[in-house]
């Protein structure tokens, strides 16, 4: 147990390297760079709410060019917002985004933190949303990553003196740092740390801005005594890249949030407005702290030995360093002061291991493994320096397996060997911790307090190497990884995962059922190991019937898939439940799946979650057969709609044509479409064309930045950012005897029950008088929100443009939503004589 507590000690001091799934190669710019590091021992902690809030400029500029050790601690994953690269929503979607967050960080040098905050959404005030997080516990947490951190200086992204004039998170990411910069250095004030010691930060900032005073010329005329400025334009030679660069390439990586930056060069100021601690009378950050060797006792020989190290590197030599660097490495050991000994001790092997060109690494034969599996490691040792070491053991941990070989590392030869090694029954499986148990709304649940805080679950199993450099041994810990050949991308780096042994998904996540006849519902059993035998069993409400009530399966091969159906039948009258599969092997129960995500510039994430699926028996009609989708940032609308039985067709810009449109009954456009689809300009003639003669159009939100139209409807429309974020909002009917309100379904106030995360977004302020209003809703305390769902006629076919969020209602089996998205797409077809499309 010893053990896995200093695993995680030396995760949280280190992310950047051991999330890592390729291994880093650096350069002698770069090893300088980190030799640099070194010599500096301050530390600053960057505060917000979500992944993406962060100044990468700021935090570029601290790692960077101050050398400082730099975090940003998001308080949440980021489940709430919108996805522009997949279907994933909610809580893959924070996967997605913690791993943006990881890929930012390792370009811009900082670390990565998190709070157990649940994005639930867009929040007006910070009073909602303290409401639905739970202020104390992510306050301890907050409280804890100071504590852990140690931070000399906080700066926090958001001004938390203006409750109600930005989103709700962002002002509370502000007041809750504030409280946590006192409560910090409280002894009394306890956390979830086992090693609770209080801590002090020196002062702490708000990165403010022209924007946070109302525009540039305001700014201009403000006092601004009590700011700091930095000019974060540093040009770095090392690395052929200006800071803001770098600090663009970071940002490129909230790809989900559409946030590609493109780099600029050249002064570039930044502004910190003190807020508490010690002011700087220098109005430099780190002013009259002690960020030299000399702040810890016995630190001076230390620093008089790196400052060397770092005034005699020879770029066409890093090896030359080596004897120095273990000489200080020794002396690091002896630190009274554990914080900057443990730190410091990993940045030290890192640079000995640059500088003697080191490659280690440890494979596993397989991408991922169960619990008690046997499995073969190759391992690979290779030393590309004259300076003489030897590789005494590698123990395998937590397994306890030690191989003992004296191998000497020569001058470029590599040394191999392998290892076999059993999985433990009791090992810790490396999923998303977060996801492990079923949180709340605001909250995630995490059992293991040793992982709060964390970006990711430790690997489970992990490499120590034990070198000796001439006479002094120092260990370095990797992560088994798994990596493969790709004919197109070469080598490809996985995490080595531990899972479950079994797998059971169903293939949709809602099943409507609009009569009482009975539906084929399918499970898909997945093994993650050889010859599983096992039962599976249908778990549903007790006024739904299910035939048979199980099946017998036998999977031989791991990654081996069987899918059986089960007959569901549901109630007479309304109804609505989960359903969940029941896997049992062997007197062991399961009833999780596993989710992969995939995306080349995120690391191949596995992740398991409870399996269960929404079923509605519902009693909607609807008119039309035939739908044509065009995507725009990703949603499951079409898979929905299919559930109740539309046949839809998902259109490429090839098919957006008038005689390929004269196909269908209705056509619709996702999400953004006319934010994210750049030939949308060049077709919209032909969508507003197939409108006018007869057909059916809805267009769902956009938003006004960006759009690659003129206009979103035939009609004027100006968009806002208006939005409803209470979802049980009253929702007030405007035109009654509409016809979108009555058929084929009558819709009703009851029926925008249930609703989950919002009302909707980006509502329209002003729309053109052929526009019709259908409902009003708004948030407490706000003027009605009229916008919401506008229909209008336009030649022979009616348009329809909506913010209501109907892409998160319909994947959460919302019934209402079904009912008023079938009357949208009926719109038009009462009494028509115009053939429908079969």
């Amino acid at each position: 147990m010893k053990k896995y507590f200093t695993f995680l000690l030396f995760t949280i001091v280190s992310i950047p390297l051991i999330f890592a799934q390729a291994p880093k190669k650096p350069t002698s710019g770069e090893i300088y760079d980190a030799i640099q590091k070194l010599n500096f021992l301050g530390t600053v902690l960057y505060i917000a709410a979500h992944p993406d809030d962060e100044n990468t400029r700021l935090i570029s500029y601290m790692a960077n060019d101050v050398k400082a050790r730099t975090a940003y601690l998001s308080l949440t994953r980021g489940d709430g917002g919108q996805n522009l690269v997949g279907p994933e929503i909610r809580e893959l979607l924070g996967v997605i985004r913690t791993q943006e967050l990881l890929a930012a960080r390792n370009i811009d040098g900082g670390e990565q933190f998190f709070t157990r905050a649940n994005d639930f959404g867009y929040s007006k005030h910070p009073n909602e949303t303290l409401e639905i997080w739970n202020k104390e516990e992510v306050l301890k947490d907050v409280v804890a990553v100071i504590r852990k951190f140690q931070p000399d200086v906080i700066i926090n992204r958001f001004d938390h003196r203006t409750p109600g004039s930005t989103h709700g998170h962002h002002t509370t990411s502000a007041v809750l740092s504030v409280e946590a910069f006192d409560l910090a250095s409280n002894k009394e004030y306890k956390t979830y740390l086992e090693n609770d010691a209080s801590w002090q930060p020196t002062r702490l900032f708000f990165n403010t801005s022209y924007w946070f005073y109302g525009g540039i010329e305001k700014f201009e005329k403000a006092d601004k005594s009590n700011l700091l400025s930095i000019d974060v334009g540093t040009y770095y030679p090392s690395k052929g890249l200006s800071n803001s660069e770098i600090a663009s390439l970071s940002r490129s990586q909230h790809q989900s949030q559409g946030f590609g930056n493109t780099g600029t060069r050249g002064s570039q100021t930044e502004y910190l407005e003190f807020l508490k601690g010690d002011f700087p009378k220098s109005k430099t950050v780190f002013e009259g702290i002690d960020t030299s060797w000399n702040r810890v006792e016995g630190g001076s020989e230390i620093g008089e030995i790196l400052h060397k190290v770092e005034a005699d590197f020879d770029f066409k030599n890093p090896a030359a360093s080596i004897k120095n660097l273990v000489k200080a490495y020794a002396l690091i050991q002896k630190l009274n002061n554990e914080h900057w000994r443990t730190i410091k001790s990993e940045e030290i092997k890192n640079v000995i291991a640059a500088c003697a060109g080191l490659y280690i690494e440890a494979v596993a034969n397989n991408s991922s493994t169960t619990p008690g599996s046997k499995n073969i490691l190759k391992i690979e040792a290779i030393n590309r320096s004259d300076f003489p070491m030897t590789l005494e053991n590698i123990t395998i941990e937590p397994l306890n397996l030690k191989e003992e070989k004296l191998i000497k590392l020569s001058n470029n030869n590599s040394q191999k060997l392998t290892m076999n090694i059993d999985i433990p029954l009791n090992i810790n499986q490396t999923y998303p911790y977060w996801l492990n148990k079923k949180g709340s709304l605001g909250m995630y649940t995490v059992e293991d307090s040793n992982l709060i805080s964390l970006p990711e679950t430790p690997r489970a199993v992990f490499a120590d190497f034990s070198i000796n450099f001439n006479g002094q041994k120092i260990n370095f810990t990797k992560e088994v990884i798994y990596k493969y050949n790709d004919p197109v991308k070469g080598e490809v780096y996985q995490p080595f995962e531990i899972l479950p042994e079994v797998s059971a998904s169903f293939e949709e996540k809602v099943y409507i059922f609009s009569t009482q006849e009975a539906q084929k519902v399918a499970v898909k059993v997945k093994s993650v190991k050889d010859n599983l035998k096992g039962k599976l069993i249908f778990c549903g409400p007790e006024n739904w019937n299910f035939s048979p009530e199980s099946f017998e399966f036998n999977l031989t091969q791991k990654g081996e898939e069987q899918v059986f159906e089960f007959e569901v039948t549901p109630p007479s009258e309304q109804s609505e439940g989960l359903i969940s599969p029941i896997v049992e092997i062997e007197g062991k129960t399961y009833t999780n799946e596993l989710v992969e995500i995939d995306y080349e510039y995120i690391p191949f994430q596995s992740i398991i979650m409870p399996s269960e699926a929404k079923v509605v028996r519902l009693n909607i009609e609807k008119k039309g057969q035939v739908i044509g989708y065009i995507q725009g940032a990703g949603d499951v609308i079409p898979t929905s709609l299919r559930q109740i039985g539309y046949t839809v067709v998902e259109l490429n810009e090839d098919d957006i044509t008038p005689e390929k449109l004269a196909n269908f009954d209705a056509v619709i456009l996702g999400i953004r479409a006319y934010n994210t689809n750049e030939r949308s300009k060049f077709y919209q003639k032909y969508l507003h064309n197939y409108v006018y003669n007869g057909g059916t159009m809805i267009v769902q939100y956009n938003t006004s930045h960006r759009l690659k139209v003129d206009e979103v409807g035939p009609y004027p429309i100006e968009l806002s950012r208006d939005r409803v974020t209470d979802e049980n909002s009253e929702v007030r009917i405007l035109n009654p005897t509409h016809e979108l309100l009555n058929y084929p379904n009558k819709i009703v106030s009851s029926d925008f029950d249930g609703w989950v995360q919002e009302r909707g977004l980006y509502f329209p302020k002003k729309w053109d008088e052929n526009y019709e209003t259908i409902i009003s809703i708004n948030d407490k305390n706000e003027t009605p929100k009229d916008g919401s769902l506008l229909v209008a006629k336009y030649g022979e076919g009616t348009f329809m443009y909506t913010g209501l969020s109907l892409f998160r209602e319909l994947p959460a089996g919302v019934p209402g939503a079904y009912k008023l998205f079938a009357n949208m797409l009926s719109v038009g077809k009462n009494n028509s004589e115009k053939p429908l499309k079969n």
